[in-house]
């Protein structure tokens, strides 16, 4: 049953630490407020581009049709020094989906693997994403030649020309590369990829070993004229450029990266399904934890400030229904902030955690502390 306190001592100091815990969560949740800069810098001295903590590139349109009924195979070359990364996956780049999916094509990296998806069709239709990972590609702190080869039912993963891993994929597969290309993040969510380009390579075709290893040849021998004119990729990007926000195509097709003046996501997520972020990883369970433990406080003070400075009915259910819009906005909020994730996931975890703090209010314990 609810109890007034009388003392106006103790009016202050709950109703202080509602207005404080509500303050420190909206800033947690919301900071840095707006976008940040994009940091992409030009490297000194050689050609390539840095991408920093919040840093993306993206072509200004796409490759193919995802509708396309040509051959799906392709070839990515790539021309990288990645930096060392203490948790979680960074995408190094990709491509579009078709409407609202996920990318048609990725590349990522999680410590020193290589990790590929790419989409394709069971036989019911059905879209899925095949994952083929490969360790000790990157690390080392050296630049390192990537070529991802993409046949109708095979994944190959070449390292400074040397085939470094493949696998067999079921199903049918669709167009490789197709829509635009995002570098050094992912399209829905934001985690920027810190590392450095050196050149990118696009092909419509499977490129066979032989051809993988003179390519890096070229690569490695700064002869990249004589793989354009030789190799004639679907698109080239050289990072020769050393200043502007632009990096152009080498081969006239005018499909230029473009560096914007500010960090974004392509297609930002809103209110994601919960089951769509799970990963059974420490990191997930650790983000679990710290979603509900940082509503306990919210839950604990207003269930203190509606039970005993303005005693209410249905305090617990008030309370309750106060964490999960306050939740709410945030998430809805963060739809638009670059630097933050939009999902349904934080709804349920925060809203569990305000009811947490309602419920360690009541424990004996708290309640004989707060009446003292």
């Amino acid at each position: 049953m609810p109890f007034k306190i009388t003392s106006r001592i103790h009016s202050w100091v709950i109703t202080g630490s509602c207005f404080a815990t509500l303050t420190i969560i909206l800033v947690a949740g919301l900071w840095p407020f707006r976008s940040p800069r994009n940091d992409v810098t030009w490297l000194n001295g050689e050609n390539g581009i840095q991408l920093g903590r919040f840093g993306c590139i993206f072509s200004s349109a796409g490759f193919r049709d995802h509708e396309s009924r040509e051959d799906p195979s392709g070839s990515l070359e790539v021309w990288i020094k990645a930096a060392p990364l203490t948790k979680g996956r960074r995408t190094i780049l990709a491509f579009e989906g078709p409407g609202e999916d996920s990318a048609s094509f990725s590349l990522q990296q999680n410590g020193n693997t290589v990790i590929v998806q790419r989409k394709n069709l069971d036989g019911n239709g059905v879209l899925h994403t095949a994952e083929f990972a490969v360790r000790e590609v990157l690390g080392g702190g050296s630049p390192v030649a990537i070529t991802v080869t993409l046949g109708s039912h095979d994944t190959n993963v070449y390292r400074n020309g040397t085939l470094a891993g493949a696998s067999r994929m079921m199903g049918q597969s669709t167009p490789a590369f197709a829509g635009r290309v995002m570098l050094g993040n992912s399209l829905k969510v934001g985690g920027a990829w810190p590392g450095q380009y050196y050149g990118l390579a696009i092909y419509n075709r499977k490129l066979t070993p032989e051809e993988v290893a003179l390519h890096f040849g070229d690569w490695s021998d700064s002869r990249r004229s004589e793989l354009a004119q030789r190799a004639q990729p679907a698109a080239l990007y050289l990072f020769t450029e050393h200043a502007g926000s632009v990096v152009h195509e080498e081969l006239g097709s005018q499909n230029n990266l473009m560096i914007p003046e500010r960090y974004l996501v392509l297609h930002p997520e809103f209110l994601t399904l919960p089951w769509r972020h799970f990963r059974s990883t420490p990191g997930y369970w650790e983000d679990v934890a710290i979603n509900v433990l940082g509503f306990v406080p919210l839950g604990l003070s207003f269930f203190a400030y509606f039970s005993t400075v303005r005693a209410t009915r249905n305090a617990a259910l008030l309370v309750v229904l106060l964490g999960f819009l306050t939740s709410l906005a945030i998430e809805i909020l963060q739809a638009w902030l670059p630097t933050r994730n939009s999902g349904m996931n934080d709804l349920v975890t925060n809203t569990f955690g305000t009811g947490l703090g309602v419920l360690l209010y009541r424990a004996p314990l708290t309640r004989m502390i707060l009446g003292r």
